[in-house]
């Protein structure tokens, strides 16, 4: 075999599984740093920490593969999460209370897609825009104050566990194995990846461009909904400022998972392993005992290179 055809194959395969790689690399560098890194109780931690990001970063995913972005998925946490407590407050069942905040996620999400998509407003303005909305009615919804006081029954979504394993394991594996089906198995999931790759062609190949891009949203806002619910469980009690930099959270755990930012390539799974990525940086900083002013500098600088790698893979395959 020629020797330089080899090397460029070893090079292929550590490049298709480059993010795996960094993933192990890092895990066993805090492993090694730091002893109580690799404790039952601190790799549940950063997994349940994960959780979160992880669901709502599934519909930031669907977006960024139509060559989208979702600003306003932090905001709308705060105020679905507001808009539950509330709810509970008043007397309403959780049962209910948690449908109609989901509900309220889902509404976030088709004002945006129907905005972005038959009004034709750049998808950065609408949900920068949709971003101060969403949390302006969260704020008003109690006057900017906290909801205190929610029942411990609803605590109990997040803080069970089977077999010792949380449930927020499970909640992210059930939504992570639902949305490969529909992403690689299904006409809809092919037509988002069409629409990134070239809107032109799908809409000329029958894709009904304007109705996939408003129901991706609105997926968008739905995964908001449920990663309020989760949230609020866990914290049990609401705050409008929920959710506060999960945009940049859910964005940076897309890109670094290998979405393209430019749309059409990209793998759910990558984005699991991404936000996963974040959580491990993060507990592992802070072991260390990293300051939080430089978290924020390493996590972004991670963030760049992602991106930065993101572009030096399209620029060789174009």
């Amino acid at each position: 075999m020629n020797p330089s055809k080899s090397t460029q194959n070893i090079f292929e395969v550590l490049k298709s599984y480059s993010l795996y790689l960094a993933f192990l690399i890092i895990f066993i560098a805090f492993s090694l740093l730091n002893e109580n890194f690799l404790s039952i109780n601190n790799v549940l931690n950063i997994i349940v920490q994960s959780a979160i990001i992880a669901i709502i970063a599934v519909g930031q995913t669907m977006v960024i593969l139509t060559s989208g972005i979702d600003l306003s998925v932090g905001s709308i946490v705060g105020a679905v999460g507001i808009g539950i407590g509330l709810l509970m407050v008043a007397g309403v069942s959780i049962p209910v209370a948690v449908v109609l905040g989901v509900i309220m996620g889902i509404v976030f999400g088709l004002i945006n897609g129907v905005i972005i998509s038959y009004g034709r407003v750049p998808a950065f303005i609408t949900t920068l825009g949709m971003m101060g909305i969403a949390r302006g009615f969260g704020l008003a919804l109690n006057e900017g104050k906290p909801v205190a006081g929610l029942p411990q029954s609803f605590e109990k979504i997040a803080s069970t566990s089977v077999a010792g394993i949380p449930s927020f394991v499970f909640y992210t594996l059930i939504i992570y194995v639902i949305m490969f089906f529909i992403l690689e198995r299904t006409k809809f999931g092919r037509h988002i990846y069409a629409i990134g790759g070239n809107r032109d062609a799908a809409r000329l190949s029958g894709v009904k461009v304007k109705v996939v891009e408003m129901i991706v949203y609105l997926f968008s806002g739905l995964f908001s909904g449920l990663g309020a619910v989760l949230l609020t469980a866990r914290l049990n009690y609401a705050t409008p400022v929920a959710g506060t930099g999960y945009e940049l959270d859910t964005i940076a755990a897309v890109v670094i998972g290998g979405t393209a930012l430019s749309g059409g390539q990209g793998k759910i799974i990558g984005t699991l392993v991404g936000a996963l990525m974040l959580g491990i940086l993060r507990n592992g900083l802070t072991i260390l005992n990293v300051s939080s002013f430089f978290q924020q500098i390493i996590i972004g600088a991670v963030i760049i290179i992602a991106v930065f790698m993101d572009k030096i893979n399209e620029k060789k395959n174009n």
